[in-house]
């Protein structure tokens, strides 16, 4: 398995694993799938803005999964927090390759200045909440009934961990 920076190239697999991900789980709380060209435009909103896509792939070069971060929220106080994303094929799940794949975030959030990364996970999804306390991640909020999907009201919750040492000096000037 190797991790490198994904290209324009890589969308329509991507697509996939993230429309899979929709159409089967809580992980992401939409309904409908995505087309390729909302998708394209998400990835180029994050490759424009800096922010890393990075793909894992096989010895055969398919996909098996990908990460990424993007902006918690646009305005400017919030600029030092990212909140990621990662998906996997359901064959993928359970071997390393999410913990790859987050992993390999962190020094690229680092390196643009970033001071803390969110997840946010549904809360009746125990593996993945674990699988960020093992990253370091701690829970830091829970939100009731914000999401619907599958016909039942979902609880998220929030998940962070600090990427720099900075915990309680604020940054470089």
């Amino acid at each position: 398995m190797q991790i490198r920076e994904a290209t324009l190239e890589d969308l329509a697999a991507i697509l996939d694993i993230y429309n899979e991900v929709i159409a089967t789980t809580t992980a992401v709380y939409n309904d409908d799938p995505l087309t390729p060209g909302e998708f394209a435009l998400w990835f180029q909103d994050r490759t424009a803005a800096g922010y890393p896509v990075l793909l894992a792939e096989d010895e055969d070069g398919r996909a098996l999964g990908f990460s990424s971060f993007g902006d918690f929220r646009t305005r400017p106080g919030y600029r030092f927090t990212v909140e990621h994303s990662v998906h996997l094929t359901a064959d993928a799940r359970g071997k390393g390759i999410g913990t790859a794949l987050v992993q390999a975030l962190f020094p690229r959030a680092q390196a643009l200045g970033k001071h803390t990364m969110l997840g946010a996970v549904d809360a009746d999804n125990a593996g993945s909440i674990r699988f960020h306390e093992k990253l370091g991640f701690v829970q830091v909020g829970r939100l009731p009934q914000v999401g619907f999907k599958f016909g039942r009201w979902l609880d998220l919750v929030y998940l962070q961990r600090f990427i720099d040492d900075a915990a309680t000096s604020g940054p470089a000037a």
